[in-house]
């Protein structure tokens, strides 16, 4: 088991990042549906009575997916898998500002394989809560806390986007950005943090380590990528409502249910092995 706690603090309040968050995952899964694979969305609806960190958060939205992704796992686990079996499927209770969101593959690996995500979102700094999460003495000495800059943090040329680059990019609706030097953390208002805590086990003999270590790879590229682009696309969701991203949701399940079936394989792959 390999638990990381991923830090990233972003120019903008827990109640703007609400609608921002939502708004991207809904972009980015039109990005990386095509060519059958890609995003399936089973169900999104309310939640009760379903307690998170400690029983302090019980409702919110609950989705259920399928990410079909035969492209974007490394090449020696496409070697091993049996034929259509590269899929997942994504739990996530959004009890915001907290998050629980469980990853298993139940076709391949069963109960062998989980990545737990739990993310609390919170208006401080990212050295403001030491153990956001309330973990035990012995999981706190197993975590590694992992501060991401989307500002300063490399990202591969096959990732970069001029137009998702946080230090060119300056927001004409709020007058944010760009992020420049590297102390800009200290320098802006309003200012929150994302405390996300990745737990994953893969129990297979001979390749757990390399296979947890790739996973917590992957979940720190996608969390640099995913909130570079939530601040660089501020001007178009600063303003929407609640109900506004329900209706894109809504929408957005049309598109991809289309989608999965035409086209070419599109979206991020997996980085050389």
């Amino acid at each position: 088991m390999l638990i990381k706690e991923f830090r990233v603090t972003l120019p903008l309040t827990v109640e703007e990042y609400q609608v921002g968050q939502l708004y991207s995952v809904a972009e980015v899964s039109k990005n990386e549906t095509g060519g059958g694979e890609g995003i399936e969305v089973l169900k999104n609806e309310p939640f009760t009575n379903y307690p998170l960190l400690g029983g302090k958060y019980s409702s919110g939205q609950y989705t259920y997916k399928i990410y079909h992704l035969a492209s974007k796992v490394p090449a020696f686990i496409r070697l091993l898998a049996p034929k259509g079996s590269l899929e997942v499927h994504e739990e996530a209770w959004n009890a915001y500002p907290y998050c629980r969101t469980v990853i298993t593959n139940p076709k391949w690996m069963k109960e062998k394989f989980i990545v737990m995500v739990e993310t609390l979102h919170v208006d401080v700094g990212e050295d403001d809560l030491e153990n956001a999460h309330e973990l035990p003495a012995e999981k706190l000495k197993q975590r590694e806390v992992v501060y991401i800059d989307i500002a300063n943090d490399p990202v591969t040329a096959a990732d970069y986007k001029e137009s998702e680059d946080p230090t060119k990019f300056k927001s004409t609706k709020t007058g944010r950005g760009p992020l420049v030097g590297p102390d800009w953390k200290k320098k802006v208002q309003p200012v929150m943090t994302c405390y996300k805590l990745v737990t994953c086990e893969f129990k297979w003999f001979g390749l757990q380590s390399r296979i947890e270590s790739f996973i917590q790879k992957s979940e720190r590229r996608l969390f640099t990528i995913f909130h570079r682009q939530v601040f660089c696309w501020l001007d178009s969701w600063h303003g929407l409502t609640m109900q506004d991203i329900r209706e894109l949701e809504d929408k957005t399940k049309e598109e991809l249910d289309k989608q999965r079936h035409v086209g070419e394989v599109r979206g991020m792959r997996a980085e050389t092995d």
